[in-house]
């Protein structure tokens, strides 16, 4: 009888156990967005710093601008992929953002609903061997 009762508490528990490790990396995940985010906007200003450099290279200095094409190809692709990087990143950031508060409260819900469970097994437990006494 008492193997039923773990039998049965075991899918709350390794629920419960998903959660808890949820909830720990959680913080994690949303960090690393965050800082692929910075990261990946402070990469963007310094290509844009550096493609304004090029511009002013072929204007200035009568460069052709065959000349520095695979350059200029170069740059605006870096630009194009980082900026797209960005874009998932902060869907991601949100996506971690809209579902930390769900994830918490599905985390007190079954933390609640473990302490009912065991309260309730105790409470059986002290009412069968009462009736044993008797």
């Amino acid at each position: 009888m008492k193997k039923d009762k773990e039998s049965e508490s075991l899918p709350l528990k390794s629920l419960h156990d998903f959660l808890s490790e949820l909830d720990k990396e959680w913080t994690k995940f949303r960090t690393a967005a965050l800082i692929g985010i910075i990261t990946s906007g402070m990469l963007i200003v310094f290509l844009i710093f550096r493609f304004l450099n090029l511009l002013w290279r072929i204007r200035n200095l009568g460069l052709r601008f065959i000349e520095v094409l695979d350059e200029f190809v170069f740059i605006a692709l870096v630009i194009a992929f980082v900026s797209y990087e960005i874009y998932l990143l902060v869907g991601q950031h949100k996506f971690f953002a809209r579902w930390e508060r769900r994830v918490a409260l599905l985390l007190n819900l079954e933390e609640r609903l473990i302490g009912g469970a065991e309260e309730k097994t105790g409470k059986d437990e002290d009412h069968s061997s009462e009736s044993n006494k008797k």
